[in-house]
């Protein structure tokens, strides 16, 4: 099974978190459905091209969110999610994610009015895109 996780290996943010959002991101929003078998850690350590500790360390986190769920001999799948949980779970990804562009914003002592001009023309951008 191939997914469309990205690492950037010159990122401040930790592999494990890199995996982490962007798996979470799958879930939340409907691209891997409930039953859905993972890759085992170890194939899915081989795909990204990172060691087996990071990725059960992912795996470990999503399944304490209940967001997975591993079967002992079986693997791990895509749990089943209530539709109030993956709201909140959507509105948290996004969050995350902005929070940590706007840290990246003050690391480079960007003012309030630039980051909120970056954030308004990548919306604005992005809305054409998908328009």
């Amino acid at each position: 099974m191939w997914l469309p996780i990205h690492l950037n290996e010159n990122s401040a943010e930790p592999m494990y978190h890199q995996i982490e959002v962007q798996l979470r991101a799958l879930i939340v929003s409907g691209q891997l459905t409930e039953g859905t078998l993972l890759p085992s850690i170890r194939e899915m350590a081989q795909m990204l091209k990172c060691s087996v500790i990071t990725v059960r360390r992912v795996y470990q986190d999503l399944e304490t969110e209940g967001l997975l769920r591993t079967r002992q001999g079986t693997g791990t799948f895509v749990a089943s999610v209530q539709e109030e949980d993956l709201g909140r779970q959507r509105t948290a990804s996004v969050i995350e994610a902005v929070e940590a562009a706007v840290e990246a914003g003050m690391r480079v002592q960007l003012t309030r009015q630039e980051m909120e001009h970056i954030m308004t023309r990548v919306l604005d951008d992005r809305w054409k895109e998908n328009g």
